[in-house]
């Protein structure tokens, strides 16, 4: 099975001397082609830390960083401009959506930028359209929309292009028990028929319940990990909670 995240002994410290905050320590992660994976914690464990430097978006003190072969640290920000376009996509609680843009527009967005040609847009837009359920809505503006169909449309952007690994933060944190619902069915069958690798911080045990395996962060370490194996959904949430209890935290934590 292909490697697609290689993290060892990740490191990221904030602030100076006498005033240090240690958000990340010595973490290790592996994830391998195919996985979805989701992480949590309670507050200010280290899970959106973690998820930033995985996403080039910040750089950890120290450690080493693989995705896809390629180490993304010392990267100068054209080559990482160019590494994130390739080979990343994002899904964030804020759907960060153009609203001077079609539907279908936003999502292709990506692919033109890359220059890809009309054919195969045309194709590869509709297949995901399909795979996220929002066919009839892509000639629709994203203020004409639902919060759901905003957050699946902003999915189908991030999946577009084929990249090696999905980063979603929070990505039901402002959606409905329904909208979350069919977002997370959706990422399940874009993980489980087109192979996706999927990373997903979540404060929410219902949504960690539809990962394969998942990773718990306490004081900027990994404290455990569960692995969903042959269990039902139902029996893997009853699982997640129970570690959460342990864990501690607020309620936040457990919603």
């Amino acid at each position: 099975m292909k490697t697609v995240v290689e993290a060892k002994r990740i490191k990221k410290v904030y602030g100076a001397k006498g005033n240090m905050f240690t958000a990340l320590d010595e973490i290790d992660l592996t994830i391998v082609e195919g996985e979805f994976v989701g992480i949590m914690g309670p507050s200010g464990a280290g899970k959106s830390t973690l998820l930033n430097v995985l996403a080039t978006i910040d750089q950890p003190t120290s450690g080493d960083i693989v995705i896809d072969g390629i180490s993304i640290l010392n990267m100068n920000e054209e080559r990482l401009s160019r590494f994130r376009r390739d080979n990343l996509g994002f899904l964030f609680q804020d759907y960060n959506l153009l609203d001077t843009l079609t539907v279908k527009e936003n999502i292709i967005l990506p692919l033109a930028l890359a220059k890809v040609n009309i054919k195969e847009l045309e194709q590869r837009v509709n297949e995901i359209a399909d795979t996220f359920g929002i066919r009839p809505i892509l000639e629709k503006y994203p203020y004409q929309i639902s919060g759901g169909q905003k957050q699946r449309t902003a999915a189908s952007r991030a999946i577009i292009s084929n990249p090696s690994l999905l980063l979603a933060d929070e990505p039901t944190g402002a959606l409905d028990s329904k909208s979350a619902t069919d977002l997370l069915e959706s990422l399940k069958g874009l993980n489980e028929q087109r192979k996706a690798t999927v990373l997903m911080v979540t404060h929410d045990a219902f949504a960690a319940s539809y990962c394969k395996r998942v990773l718990f962060i306490k004081d900027g370490k990994i404290f455990t990990e569960l692995v969903k194996g042959n269990v039902s959904r139902k029996e893997f949430f009853n699982k997640v909670l129970d570690v959460l209890a342990v864990l501690g935290g607020g309620t936040n934590d457990v919603i």
